[in-house]
Protein backbone atom coordinates (compact mmCIF):
# COMPACT_ATOMS: atom_id res chain seq x y z
CA UNK A 1 0.00 0.00 0.00
CA UNK A 2 2.79 2.72 0.75
CA UNK A 3 4.70 1.69 -1.94
CA UNK A 4 2.05 2.58 -4.30
CA UNK A 5 1.32 5.92 -3.38
CA UNK A 6 4.82 7.50 -1.23
CA UNK A 7 5.61 9.07 -4.40
CA UNK A 8 2.78 10.89 -5.15
CA UNK A 9 2.38 14.72 -4.58
CA UNK A 10 0.47 14.83 -1.93
CA UNK A 11 1.26 11.84 0.05
CA UNK A 12 3.00 14.76 2.31
CA UNK A 13 -0.55 15.88 2.56
CA UNK A 14 -1.92 12.49 3.62
CA UNK A 15 1.01 12.17 6.39
CA UNK A 16 0.20 15.36 8.17
CA UNK A 17 -3.70 14.25 7.77
CA UNK A 18 -3.13 10.78 9.53
CA UNK A 19 -1.03 11.93 12.03
CA UNK A 20 -3.31 14.66 12.90
CA UNK A 21 -6.05 12.02 13.18
CA UNK A 22 -2.74 10.41 16.01
CA UNK A 23 -2.48 14.43 17.44
CA UNK A 24 -6.82 14.38 18.02
CA UNK A 25 -6.59 10.74 20.06
CA UNK A 26 -3.14 12.07 21.99
CA UNK A 27 -5.28 15.00 23.68
CA UNK A 28 -8.40 13.18 23.65
CA UNK A 29 -7.40 10.90 25.75
CA UNK A 30 -5.37 12.99 27.99
CA UNK A 31 -7.88 15.96 28.09
CA UNK A 32 -11.15 14.39 28.93
CA UNK A 33 -9.72 13.08 32.76
CA UNK A 34 -9.73 16.66 33.49
CA UNK A 35 -13.60 16.96 32.69
CA UNK A 36 -14.57 13.98 33.77
CA UNK A 37 -13.41 14.37 37.74
CA UNK A 38 -16.84 14.71 39.22
CA UNK A 39 -18.00 11.85 37.86
CA UNK A 40 -14.93 9.86 38.57
CA UNK A 41 -15.39 11.17 42.25
CA UNK A 42 -18.11 9.69 42.83
CA UNK A 43 -16.46 5.55 42.77
CA UNK A 44 -12.77 7.14 43.70
CA UNK A 45 -13.14 9.35 46.41
CA UNK A 46 -9.13 10.81 45.71
CA UNK A 47 -9.98 12.28 42.81
CA UNK A 48 -12.42 14.53 44.80
CA UNK A 49 -9.68 16.60 46.00
CA UNK A 50 -7.72 19.03 44.56
CA UNK A 51 -4.81 18.00 47.02
CA UNK A 52 -1.35 17.83 45.39
CA UNK A 53 0.41 15.48 47.73
CA UNK A 54 0.55 11.85 47.95
CA UNK A 55 -3.14 11.53 47.03
CA UNK A 56 -5.05 14.04 45.14
CA UNK A 57 -6.34 15.48 41.79
CA UNK A 58 -3.53 17.76 41.10
CA UNK A 59 -0.97 14.81 42.00
CA UNK A 60 -3.00 12.88 39.38
CA UNK A 61 -2.65 15.31 36.65
CA UNK A 62 1.12 16.41 37.45
CA UNK A 63 1.93 12.50 37.44
CA UNK A 64 1.86 12.04 33.67
CA UNK A 65 3.60 15.55 33.18
CA UNK A 66 6.40 14.35 35.37
CA UNK A 67 6.71 11.42 33.33
CA UNK A 68 5.99 12.92 29.85
CA UNK A 69 8.20 16.11 30.57
CA UNK A 70 11.44 13.61 32.02
CA UNK A 71 10.75 10.56 28.83
CA UNK A 72 10.91 13.57 26.33
CA UNK A 73 14.75 13.82 25.81
CA UNK A 74 15.24 10.07 25.43
CA UNK A 75 12.25 10.48 22.86
CA UNK A 76 14.02 13.02 20.83
CA UNK A 77 17.19 11.24 21.30
CA UNK A 78 15.66 7.56 19.85
CA UNK A 79 13.64 9.53 17.09
CA UNK A 80 16.72 10.62 15.65
CA UNK A 81 18.09 7.75 15.14
CA UNK A 82 15.39 4.86 14.73
CA UNK A 83 12.40 4.77 12.04
CA UNK A 84 9.74 6.89 13.27
CA UNK A 85 6.78 5.40 12.11
CA UNK A 86 7.59 2.48 14.17
CA UNK A 87 7.73 4.82 17.35
CA UNK A 88 4.56 6.43 16.24
CA UNK A 89 2.84 3.48 15.21
CA UNK A 90 3.94 1.82 18.83
CA UNK A 91 3.33 4.80 20.97
CA UNK A 92 -0.16 4.88 19.89
CA UNK A 93 -0.92 1.54 20.29
CA UNK A 94 0.24 1.65 23.99
CA UNK A 95 -1.32 4.90 25.03
CA UNK A 96 -4.76 4.00 23.95
CA UNK A 97 -4.25 -0.04 25.34
CA UNK A 98 -3.56 2.73 28.72
CA UNK A 99 -7.08 4.41 27.99
CA UNK A 100 -8.92 0.79 27.31
CA UNK A 101 -7.48 -0.28 30.85
CA UNK A 102 -8.19 2.99 32.94
CA UNK A 103 -12.26 1.81 31.78
CA UNK A 104 -11.38 -1.14 34.63
CA UNK A 105 -9.93 0.91 36.98
CA UNK A 106 -11.55 1.50 40.80
CA UNK A 107 -8.89 2.48 42.82
CA UNK A 108 -7.20 5.60 43.16
CA UNK A 109 -3.65 3.95 42.49
CA UNK A 110 -4.10 2.09 39.44
CA UNK A 111 -5.61 5.33 38.15
CA UNK A 112 -2.23 7.03 38.75
CA UNK A 113 -0.50 4.30 37.71
CA UNK A 114 -1.98 3.68 34.70
CA UNK A 115 -1.49 7.78 34.25
CA UNK A 116 2.02 7.82 34.42
CA UNK A 117 2.44 4.65 31.92
CA UNK A 118 0.40 7.20 29.34
CA UNK A 119 2.70 10.09 30.15
CA UNK A 120 5.82 7.48 28.95
CA UNK A 121 4.22 6.43 25.99
CA UNK A 122 2.49 9.69 24.73
CA UNK A 123 6.43 11.32 25.05
CA UNK A 124 7.45 8.82 22.71
CA UNK A 125 5.12 10.42 19.58
CA UNK A 126 5.56 14.39 19.26
CA UNK A 127 8.96 14.34 18.69
CA UNK A 128 8.67 11.27 16.06
CA UNK A 129 5.73 13.17 14.36
CA UNK A 130 7.09 16.79 14.19
CA UNK A 131 10.28 15.31 13.35
CA UNK A 132 8.93 13.51 10.17
CA UNK A 133 6.44 16.29 9.06
CA UNK A 134 9.28 18.76 8.88
CA UNK A 135 11.40 16.43 7.17
CA UNK A 136 9.07 16.27 4.17
CA UNK A 137 7.58 19.58 3.64
CA UNK A 138 9.90 22.12 2.31
CA UNK A 139 9.47 25.71 4.00
CA UNK A 140 6.93 26.88 1.81
CA UNK A 141 4.43 24.59 3.30
CA UNK A 142 5.78 24.37 6.96
CA UNK A 143 4.25 25.83 9.15
CA UNK A 144 0.73 24.88 7.38
CA UNK A 145 1.99 21.20 7.74
CA UNK A 146 2.77 21.62 11.55
CA UNK A 147 -0.52 23.84 11.97
CA UNK A 148 -2.87 21.26 10.47
CA UNK A 149 -1.17 18.77 12.42
CA UNK A 150 -2.01 20.61 15.50
CA UNK A 151 -5.66 21.28 14.88
CA UNK A 152 -5.70 17.19 15.44
CA UNK A 153 -4.68 18.49 19.30
CA UNK A 154 -7.14 21.07 19.16
CA UNK A 155 -10.08 19.08 18.28
CA UNK A 156 -8.99 16.06 20.30
CA UNK A 157 -9.22 18.85 23.29
CA UNK A 158 -12.56 20.00 22.37
CA UNK A 159 -13.41 16.17 21.99
CA UNK A 160 -12.08 15.68 25.60
CA UNK A 161 -14.28 18.47 26.82
CA UNK A 162 -17.74 16.53 25.99
CA UNK A 163 -16.00 13.61 28.35
CA UNK A 164 -18.29 15.05 31.45
CA UNK A 165 -21.19 14.88 28.76
CA UNK A 166 -20.61 11.18 27.97
CA UNK A 167 -19.35 10.18 31.17
CA UNK A 168 -23.23 10.86 32.60
CA UNK A 169 -24.58 9.34 29.17
CA UNK A 170 -22.80 6.12 29.49
CA UNK A 171 -20.59 6.35 33.04
CA UNK A 172 -16.79 6.92 32.33
CA UNK A 173 -15.70 3.59 32.32
CA UNK A 174 -17.46 3.07 28.88
CA UNK A 175 -15.93 6.25 27.79
CA UNK A 176 -12.09 4.76 28.15
CA UNK A 177 -13.15 1.59 26.82
CA UNK A 178 -14.05 2.96 23.75
CA UNK A 179 -11.43 5.63 23.11
CA UNK A 180 -8.66 3.80 23.71
CA UNK A 181 -10.23 0.54 21.55
CA UNK A 182 -10.15 3.50 18.62
CA UNK A 183 -6.70 4.18 18.85
CA UNK A 184 -5.94 0.96 18.93
CA UNK A 185 -7.87 0.58 15.37
CA UNK A 186 -6.28 3.41 14.31
CA UNK A 187 -2.74 2.53 14.56
CA UNK A 188 -3.22 -0.95 12.42
CA UNK A 189 -4.06 1.84 10.21
CA UNK A 190 -1.51 3.62 10.13
CA UNK A 191 0.90 1.00 9.52
CA UNK A 192 -0.50 0.81 5.58
CA UNK A 193 0.01 4.39 5.12
CA UNK A 194 2.65 5.99 6.79
CA UNK A 195 6.43 5.48 5.98
CA UNK A 196 9.41 7.36 6.99
CA UNK A 197 11.82 8.06 3.88
CA UNK A 198 15.56 7.46 4.95
CA UNK A 199 15.16 5.90 7.63
CA UNK A 200 14.62 2.08 6.84
CA UNK A 201 16.58 -0.37 8.60
CA UNK A 202 19.33 -1.00 6.08
CA UNK A 203 19.23 2.95 5.55
CA UNK A 204 19.84 3.76 9.20
CA UNK A 205 22.62 1.14 9.84
CA UNK A 206 24.86 2.38 7.17
CA UNK A 207 24.93 5.80 7.71
CA UNK A 208 28.17 7.25 8.31
CA UNK A 209 27.37 10.65 9.68
CA UNK A 210 24.94 9.39 12.40
CA UNK A 211 26.20 11.07 15.65
CA UNK A 212 26.72 9.02 18.92
CA UNK A 213 23.77 10.50 21.38
CA UNK A 214 26.39 12.41 23.67
CA UNK A 215 27.78 14.30 20.53
CA UNK A 216 24.26 15.55 19.33
CA UNK A 217 23.37 16.11 22.84
CA UNK A 218 26.45 18.52 23.37
CA UNK A 219 24.97 19.94 19.53
CA UNK A 220 21.98 20.90 20.75
CA UNK A 221 23.24 22.10 24.20
CA UNK A 222 25.91 25.03 22.28
CA UNK A 223 23.59 25.99 20.41
CA UNK A 224 22.86 29.60 22.01
CA UNK A 225 19.30 30.19 19.72
CA UNK A 226 17.88 26.78 21.27
CA UNK A 227 18.13 28.25 24.68
CA UNK A 228 16.19 31.22 22.95
CA UNK A 229 13.47 28.79 21.73
CA UNK A 230 13.63 26.53 25.22
CA UNK A 231 13.02 29.56 27.26
CA UNK A 232 10.16 30.69 25.34
CA UNK A 233 8.68 27.61 24.49
CA UNK A 234 8.94 26.66 28.60
CA UNK A 235 7.52 29.86 30.01
CA UNK A 236 4.54 30.03 27.04
CA UNK A 237 3.99 25.91 28.36
CA UNK A 238 3.06 27.15 31.75
CA UNK A 239 -0.45 29.06 30.84
CA UNK A 240 -0.92 26.38 28.06
CA UNK A 241 -0.60 23.83 30.49
CA UNK A 242 -2.71 25.48 33.18
CA UNK A 243 -5.64 26.11 30.73
CA UNK A 244 -5.55 22.55 29.84
CA UNK A 245 -5.35 21.19 33.36
CA UNK A 246 -7.18 23.97 35.02
CA UNK A 247 -9.72 26.13 32.92
CA UNK A 248 -12.73 23.84 33.41
CA UNK A 249 -12.35 24.58 36.94
CA UNK A 250 -11.94 27.92 36.74
CA UNK A 251 -14.67 28.94 34.62
CA UNK A 252 -17.06 26.38 36.50
CA UNK A 253 -16.17 29.01 39.47
CA UNK A 254 -17.36 31.75 37.29
CA UNK A 255 -20.13 30.26 36.00
CA UNK A 256 -21.76 29.17 39.35
CA UNK A 257 -21.52 32.69 40.31
CA UNK A 258 -23.05 34.05 37.28
CA UNK A 259 -26.04 31.36 37.66
CA UNK A 260 -26.53 30.13 40.72
CA UNK A 261 -25.42 27.00 40.78
CA UNK A 262 -23.22 24.25 42.37
CA UNK A 263 -19.98 24.13 41.12
CA UNK A 264 -20.38 20.38 40.14
CA UNK A 265 -22.99 21.12 38.11
CA UNK A 266 -21.38 24.16 36.93
CA UNK A 267 -18.77 21.85 35.68
CA UNK A 268 -21.57 19.84 33.25
CA UNK A 269 -21.46 23.52 31.12
CA UNK A 270 -17.90 24.65 31.53
CA UNK A 271 -16.11 21.62 30.44
CA UNK A 272 -17.29 22.09 26.95
CA UNK A 273 -17.43 25.88 27.00
CA UNK A 274 -13.67 26.16 28.18
CA UNK A 275 -12.35 23.36 26.02
CA UNK A 276 -14.79 24.22 22.63
CA UNK A 277 -13.79 28.23 23.24
CA UNK A 278 -9.43 27.81 23.65
CA UNK A 279 -9.01 24.95 21.42
CA UNK A 280 -11.64 26.41 18.35
CA UNK A 281 -10.01 29.49 18.88
CA UNK A 282 -6.58 27.85 18.52
CA UNK A 283 -7.33 26.41 15.78
CA UNK A 284 -8.70 29.79 14.08
CA UNK A 285 -5.07 30.70 15.35
CA UNK A 286 -3.13 28.19 13.86
CA UNK A 287 -4.57 28.61 10.84
CA UNK A 288 -4.17 32.32 10.31
CA UNK A 289 -0.69 32.16 11.64
CA UNK A 290 0.80 29.04 9.29
CA UNK A 291 -0.69 30.89 6.63
CA UNK A 292 1.13 34.35 7.34
CA UNK A 293 4.34 32.72 8.80
CA UNK A 294 4.07 30.58 5.64
CA UNK A 295 3.78 33.70 3.20
CA UNK A 296 6.31 36.23 6.00
CA UNK A 297 9.17 34.17 5.76
CA UNK A 298 9.43 34.09 1.80
CA UNK A 299 10.09 38.02 2.24
CA UNK A 300 12.09 38.24 5.69
CA UNK A 301 13.70 35.36 7.23
CA UNK A 302 12.01 36.55 10.35
CA UNK A 303 8.56 35.92 9.35
CA UNK A 304 7.93 33.17 11.77
CA UNK A 305 9.57 35.01 14.26
CA UNK A 306 7.23 38.05 14.07
CA UNK A 307 4.21 36.11 13.28
CA UNK A 308 5.06 34.09 16.88
CA UNK A 309 5.48 37.29 18.66
CA UNK A 310 2.49 38.91 17.53
CA UNK A 311 0.80 35.38 19.49
CA UNK A 312 2.49 36.10 22.73
CA UNK A 313 1.25 39.38 22.20
CA UNK A 314 -2.33 38.70 22.15
CA UNK A 315 -1.84 35.80 25.08
CA UNK A 316 -0.44 38.47 27.69
CA UNK A 317 -3.46 40.86 27.83
CA UNK A 318 -5.78 37.27 27.47
CA UNK A 319 -4.73 35.86 30.86
CA UNK A 320 -4.66 38.96 32.59
CA UNK A 321 -8.67 39.53 32.00
CA UNK A 322 -9.00 35.32 32.25
CA UNK A 323 -7.68 35.82 35.71
CA UNK A 324 -9.15 38.88 36.97
CA UNK A 325 -12.31 38.78 34.79
CA UNK A 326 -15.50 38.91 36.95
CA UNK A 327 -18.10 38.59 34.79
CA UNK A 328 -18.81 35.22 32.47
CA UNK A 329 -18.44 37.57 29.14
CA UNK A 330 -15.00 38.51 29.63
CA UNK A 331 -13.78 35.76 30.88
CA UNK A 332 -14.57 33.72 27.28
CA UNK A 333 -13.76 36.67 25.21
CA UNK A 334 -10.03 36.12 26.93
CA UNK A 335 -10.51 32.80 26.24
CA UNK A 336 -11.20 32.94 22.83
CA UNK A 337 -8.12 36.10 22.42
CA UNK A 338 -5.78 33.47 24.38
CA UNK A 339 -6.59 30.77 21.53
CA UNK A 340 -5.68 32.71 18.54
CA UNK A 341 -2.56 34.02 20.03
CA UNK A 342 -1.87 30.52 21.28
CA UNK A 343 -2.45 29.55 18.19
CA UNK A 344 0.00 31.84 15.83
CA UNK A 345 2.78 30.83 18.84
CA UNK A 346 2.24 26.98 18.76
CA UNK A 347 2.00 26.67 15.10
CA UNK A 348 5.71 28.30 14.31
CA UNK A 349 7.65 26.60 17.63
CA UNK A 350 9.10 23.84 15.48
CA UNK A 351 9.25 25.77 12.30
CA UNK A 352 11.22 28.50 14.47
CA UNK A 353 13.57 25.47 15.13
CA UNK A 354 14.41 24.47 11.95
CA UNK A 355 15.79 27.45 11.37
CA UNK A 356 18.65 27.22 13.99
CA UNK A 357 18.89 23.51 14.05
CA UNK A 358 20.19 20.85 11.66
CA UNK A 359 17.42 18.22 10.43
CA UNK A 360 19.28 15.03 12.06
CA UNK A 361 19.07 17.35 15.13
CA UNK A 362 15.45 18.54 15.69
CA UNK A 363 13.73 15.59 17.61
CA UNK A 364 17.05 15.21 20.27
CA UNK A 365 16.37 19.31 20.60
CA UNK A 366 12.59 19.17 20.69
CA UNK A 367 12.53 16.43 22.64
CA UNK A 368 14.70 18.72 25.52
CA UNK A 369 12.25 21.81 24.95
CA UNK A 370 9.35 19.88 25.27
CA UNK A 371 10.60 18.69 28.66
CA UNK A 372 11.26 21.64 29.91
CA UNK A 373 7.71 22.98 28.76
CA UNK A 374 5.99 19.70 30.57
CA UNK A 375 8.07 19.94 33.49
CA UNK A 376 7.29 23.99 33.33
CA UNK A 377 3.63 22.94 33.26
CA UNK A 378 3.20 20.52 35.74
CA UNK A 379 4.80 22.85 37.96
CA UNK A 380 2.61 25.40 37.40
CA UNK A 381 0.03 22.43 37.53
CA UNK A 382 0.94 21.92 41.43
CA UNK A 383 1.05 25.48 42.02
CA UNK A 384 -2.38 26.28 41.01
CA UNK A 385 -3.97 23.89 42.67
CA UNK A 386 -2.80 25.34 46.16
CA UNK A 387 -3.18 29.12 44.84
CA UNK A 388 -6.44 30.75 43.84
CA UNK A 389 -6.66 29.98 39.69
CA UNK A 390 -7.59 33.66 39.08
CA UNK A 391 -4.45 35.49 40.73
CA UNK A 392 -2.10 32.58 39.01
CA UNK A 393 -3.33 33.20 35.32
CA UNK A 394 -3.28 36.90 35.64
CA UNK A 395 0.42 36.32 37.06
CA UNK A 396 1.55 34.18 33.99
CA UNK A 397 0.62 37.24 31.59
CA UNK A 398 3.86 39.05 33.22
CA UNK A 399 5.94 35.86 32.14
CA UNK A 400 4.67 35.59 29.17
CA UNK A 401 6.05 39.79 28.59
CA UNK A 402 9.39 38.93 29.43
CA UNK A 403 9.17 35.55 27.02
CA UNK A 404 7.99 38.38 23.95
CA UNK A 405 11.05 40.62 24.62
CA UNK A 406 13.91 36.87 24.77
CA UNK A 407 12.14 36.14 21.11
CA UNK A 408 12.00 39.60 19.44
CA UNK A 409 16.00 40.42 20.80
CA UNK A 410 17.54 36.93 20.10
CA UNK A 411 16.01 34.97 17.86
CA UNK A 412 17.57 36.01 14.44
CA UNK A 413 18.14 33.35 12.19
CA UNK A 414 19.95 33.55 9.13
CA UNK A 415 17.67 31.12 7.09
CA UNK A 416 14.62 29.31 6.21
CA UNK A 417 15.85 25.81 6.97
CA UNK A 418 19.28 24.74 8.72
CA UNK A 419 20.26 21.79 6.65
Amino acid sequence: MISAIKDKKWYPWLVVVLLSGVAFLNYMDRQMLSTMRFAMSEDIIEVATSYTGPWGWGALMAAFMWIYGLMSPVSGAIADRLNRKKLIVGSLFVWSAVTFLMGYVDTYVELYILRAVMGFSEALYIPAALSLITDIHSGKTRSMAIGIHMTGLYLGQIAGGFGSIFSGLLNWHTVFLICGLVGMVYALVLVLFISDPGREKKAVAADPNKLSVAKSIMLVLSNMAFWAVLFVFTTLSMPGWATKNWLPELLANVIAGSWAMEPAEAMNYAGPIAVISLAGASFLGAMIGARLSDKWVQKNVRGRVYTSCIGLALIVPSLVFMGLGNSLFAVILAILCFGIGYGFFDTNNMPILCQFVPSRLRATAYGFINMSGVLGGAAITTVLGNLSLGAGFALLGGVTVLSLLIQIIFLRPKTQNME
